[in-house]
């Protein structure tokens, strides 16, 4: 137990920053889940009549929405103990692959609400 402190005093910096990093994925996640809420929050709340294809690309976004947020924070958490220990056994690797799985998620969803805008204005 006593090494492991040492270790960790050893790499103060690389600690807090992957502790930011982190944060910074938390946060990410809280807004893919916002961003399914305020989709279907708008819709339900503010259109009196549009399609029932509408209607379900905005519950498919929110229900979308929420679920890759979760998988989002999942996976910063399992990253954030792999690079903590990395860390600590100085042996890193960059997160490619988080952010290239990322970015095609975000991408998606801004089709999904491309393609809600377009049923409601058409």
């Amino acid at each position: 137990m006593e090494e492991d402190k040492s270790l960790e005093s050893k790499y103060i910096q690389q600690h807090l920053a992957n502790e930011r990093t982190y944060l910074a994925w938390v946060r990410t996640s809280i807004a893919i889940i916002g961003i399914g809420f305020l989709a279907s929050s708008l819709h339900f709340n503010n259109i009196r009549t549009v399609s029932h294809a509408a209607d379900t690309v905005a519950v498919f976004v929110s229900i979308f929405s929420l679920l890759i947020g979760l998988i989002i924070l999942s996976f910063a958490t399992v990253h954030y103990f792999a690079v903590r220990k990395n860390i600590n056994s100085q042996t890193f690797a960059s997160a490619n692959n988080l952010i290239k799985i990322s970015t095609i998620i975000i991408f998606l969803i801004f089709i999904l609400l491309g393609f809600y805008l377009m049923n409601i204005l058409f």
